[in-house]
């Protein structure tokens, strides 16, 4: 499996292009890129000669689907989103694009996922955990072959997403925090904003985890 982490946008997000490597089919994870850097997110693609199949948002935060037109008009890809977010792709206010001084409205979901959904890309599957808390349709995608998981803004290194936000819950976060706590802890984060982890780091030394 390739996954090539590219940090973009206003706020730092880590969009993913992940990819098979034997079928050269691929998809993009939370691409919260800005127009400029559209290019550049097309441009692993290009000369990686990939298929982008999906483009998979982890939440409906303008920060982590904003490049999610460009991408589709370009590609063709189908936009995958938890079914209790897909209300915000549509909605600057609720995906909080007009609270940051934008407007981005996506188009709409092509699938909506749920609880223990697969996607699958060439030879490998993510599963999806629904993870709420900090938005009520905020997912994890996890690979058990490969151990590992993309948590979005739920689970970051030291730290969880915000809980503060219109649709947050400090509540369901933790009971998701415990949730992917129960992972093997080998298995390696890659979260939405900041540096990869390890379930097994982050049950040592994450301050939400430890009380």
């Amino acid at each position: 499996m390739l996954i090539r982490r590219l940090t973009v946008g206003f706020l730092g997000t880590n969009c993913y292009l992940v990819a098979c490597e034997k079928t050269l089919e691929a998809i993009v994870i939370d691409p919260g890129f800005r127009a400029d850097e559209t290019e550049k997110v097309l441009r692993e693609i290009t000369e990686r000669d990939l298929h982008l199949r999906y483009v998979v948002d982890t939440h409906g935060h303008a920060d982590h689907m904003c490049g999610n037109s460009a991408l589709k008009q370009a590609t063709g890809a189908e936009i995958l989103i938890h079914e209790d977010d897909a209300p915000l792709l549509a909605d600057p206010s609720k995906n909080l694009s007009k609270m940051m001084g934008f407007t981005v409205v996506s188009p709409s979901a092509d699938r909506l996922l749920r609880e223990g959904d697969l996607v699958r890309v060439g030879s490998f599957e993510l599963e999806v955990m629904h993870t709420p808390g900090h938005t009520r349709g905020s997912i994890s995608l996890h690979c058990t072959s490969d151990s590992i998981v993309f948590t979005g803004d739920t689970l970051f290194a030291g730290s969880i997403g915000r809980t503060d936000l219109p649709s947050s819950s400090f509540k369901d976060i933790m009971r998701s925090l415990s949730r992917l706590m129960g992972l093997p802890a080998q298995t390696v984060v890659y979260p939405g904003h900041g540096e990869m982890t390890t379930i097994g780091k982050e049950k040592r030394e994450n301050p939400f985890v430890l009380g």
